[in-house]
């Protein structure tokens, strides 16, 4: 019964993780690990004056499963604003834990891990991408909030 969590489409998400790597100079960096499985995913972002992102990487040691979420991450991030990725995540732990549709829009792509939902062991680590790309956008956003403080108190 767990071979059918593990489709073609997983397979080659998890085989083919877009933005892998790390950026030479990011506003903000996050790391996240499941636990229960040691699968690690940490991410890198930039963003633009508009608080979207615009250069992303990802680094994940994770199974299939969480390799597959990266990538739908991946794949679907540019120009994604935070809060987007609330969206996604409140979405995607709604599908995993209490029978929720997922995520609608731009991270769609990651209904295709529906079948998860089955498997709570395997729900930290579908999740870690998602969170550490979070965790890493609040990051940048305080960031930025921080330059315009600074830049607006020395105006003064």
């Amino acid at each position: 019964m767990i071979d059918d969590l593990y489709s073609a489409r997983i397979l080659s998400l998890a085989a083919n993780l877009p933005h892998s790597g790390r950026l030479a100079a990011p506003e903000g960096t996050a790391e996240r690990v499941a636990k229960l499985c040691g699968s690690k995913a940490t991410v890198d972002v930039a963003l633009d004056d508009r608080g979207r992102i615009s250069d992303f990487a990802q680094t994940v040691k994770a199974c299939a499963l969480g390799q597959a979420a990266a990538g739908v991450v991946g794949e679907s991030i540019l120009g994604a604003t935070a809060q987007e990725i609330v969206e996604a995540r409140d979405a995607m732990l709604a599908m995993l834990k209490s029978g929720g549709d997922g995520p609608e829009g731009r991270f769609e792509g990651l209904r295709v891990l529906k079948q998860v939902a089955d498997y709570p062991a395997r729900h930290a680590s579908t999740m870690v991408a998602l969170e550490a790309t979070l965790d890493a956008v609040n990051q940048a956003l305080e960031k930025h909030h921080s330059d315009t403080r600074t830049r607006l108190a020395g105006a003064a």
